[in-house]
């Protein structure tokens, strides 16, 4: 049964294969593994991945409570605390380098948010007032130096000046706002307001899920808008399927979080139009697609993409009870393990897939973007949730 499967893959494959990246001599984890299996200690390390790295071995302490992965949890909070936080103009940097000196310096929003969303998690699991005081002052770092007029800017310089957002912009296309950084922020604060309920973190996170609903959420299509220029008309035609199955069920868990019923009657049938609509256009021979742009169909398997299906058709189902939903979850994990888990020793998930079953040996195994945090948390998600078939 899938529950049984996906502890299985956590606990003996996930978990040790990110133990094993534990940089004892310069802190925090190894930044890179290529395709091919090779380590390279020299490489930077993304602040991302390390937010990513915290987040998960908090959370995974929180579900399976195993001392030791506290432990992991401690190294990269130290290595956070220590390195990547910018104690005199605010934020956290975007990049360090191997020995935990700042590569590059720019200030994402969304890079904020997901420290604030692991330290958060590293709060409720260990007790450490540090962390918790460390998440607010990033929370205030993003309301007082990222807002305009219409919402969150996301790309800055050290000091806070506006830059190119080429780090979230994709297809060629150039955003100045975009649904990645909404969404995430969402599931930051979301975080940060479980921690110790703070009333305005809440009354933050209800202005952002207003936005996904009222600005980023096309009802004629039941699908979300990806990129926005500042005052978020729409930059491109492009659909993100695996972006839209994820917000599903990170709208509905802020909802549940903030305790809103009728925040949760309008999101559960919004997100349920969402995953329904996914299912019915992105499912594809067992796994979902990538993306739309135009009329274009990108059909490659991404890692992350599958293992936000599961999640979020598991979540539909909880909230629809369509046995379809099951059967989705059922066909898209049984493609993971066939194609997405890198079977050879010393590997965890492919990045990508071709739709003809290839791994492009062109992405890493481990990277800036290439983490434990998707298919470690689907793993936790299926395990918390208790649906098992």
């Amino acid at each position: 049964m899938i529950i049984s499967e996906v502890r299985n893959e956590l606990e003996n494959h996930i978990i040790p294969f990110w133990n094993n990246l534990k940089d004892e001599e310069n802190g925090g984890f190894y930044g890179y593994l290529s395709f091919g299996l090779e380590l390279d200690k020299k490489a930077d390390k993304g602040v991302i991945l390390h937010s990513r790295i915290l987040w998960f071995y908090s959370n995974a302490y929180l579900t399976l409570k195993d001392e030791s992965l506290l432990d992991y949890a401690r190294h990269a909070f130290e290595f956070i605390k220590d390195h990547c936080i910018d104690y005199k103009y605010g934020g956290v940097y975007w990049m360090m380098n191997y020995q935990g000196e700042v590569a590059d310096d720019m200030k994402h929003t969304y890079n904020i948010a997901f420290a604030i969303y692991a330290l958060s998690c590293y709060y409720r699991a260990s007790g450490d007032k540090n962390a918790l005081n460390l998440a607010y002052k990033l929370f205030i770092d993003i309301e007082e130096n990222t807002l305009d007029e219409y919402g969150y800017g996301e790309a800055f310089d050290r000091k806070w000046n506006l830059v190119d957002n080429d780090a979230l912009s994709e297809n060629g296309l150039k955003a100045d706002k975009t649904m990645n950084a909404i969404l995430h922020l969402i599931e930051a604060y979301t975080e940060l307001y479980l921690a110790d309920h703070n009333e305005k973190v809440g009354e933050r996170l209800k202005f952002q899920l207003s936005q996904m609903r009222d600005i980023v959420y096309t009802p004629e299509t039941n699908a979300l808008k990806v990129f926005f220029d500042t005052k978020f008309d729409l930059v491109g035609d492009i659909h993100s399927y695996g972006h839209d199955i994820e917000a599903t069920w990170l709208m509905d868990r802020a909802c549940d979080v903030l305790g809103d019923e009728e925040l949760k009657k309008q999101f559960a049938e919004m997100d349920l139009k969402i995953s329904r609509n996914i299912r019915d256009i992105a499912l594809e021979d067992g796994a979902l697609n990538n993306e739309r742009e135009n009329d274009k169909i990108d059909r490659k398997r991404v890692w992350w993409v599958q293992a936000e299906a599961i999640v979020g058709f598991i979540n539909a189902y909880q909230h629809s009870g369509e046995e379809r939903f099951l059967e989705s979850a059922k066909s898209v994990w049984e493609y993971v393990k066939s194609d997405i888990i890198d079977k050879r020793e010393g590997s965890e998930w492919y990045s990508e897939v071709s739709f003809e079953h290839v791994p492009h040996d062109y992405k890493e195994i481990v990277g800036p973007w290439k983490c434990p945090y998707h298919n470690g948390r689907m793993c936790m998600e299926v395990i918390n949730r208790g649906v098992d078939f």
